[in-house]
């Protein structure tokens, strides 16, 4: 059994959000909350909410059993690029350099061990 949740047009870069996402890859749930939860980068927050709601979901689709989060690992991870707000910043000289602000859309298989 499994179950997934997206957040999309999250508003940081994606390689930002990956440096996050890699550390809880193919851990159980309860320590991948705990590594997120500690996590100093603001990214983690995204994606402990993101998290949260996987696991939500999968207690939502299978009422019956009884799960813990020592029963489920997150099974997949990762970090889609999102588009990209461009805006201008005045340079020297009466130029104009390009800035883009890039988005991510992040997606998060939890599952059960067996």
């Amino acid at each position: 059994m499994e179950a997934r949740a997206k957040h999309s047009y999250i508003a940081t870069s994606p390689r930002k959000m990956r440096l996050v996402i890699d550390l809880i890859r193919g851990k159980s749930v309860d320590q991948a909350i705990e590594i997120l939860h500690f996590n100093t980068k603001h990214a983690s927050k995204d994606a402990e909410k993101v998290l949260r709601s996987a696991i939500s979901n999968l207690y939502n689709k299978d009422e019956d059993t009884k799960l813990t989060p020592a029963d489920l690992i997150v099974k997949e991870a990762f970090v889609n690029q999102g588009p990209a707000l461009k805006r201008i910043s005045p340079a020297p000289m009466g130029r104009a350099f390009r800035v883009r602000k890039r988005s991510n859309h992040l997606t998060i298989v939890v599952a059960t061990k067996s």
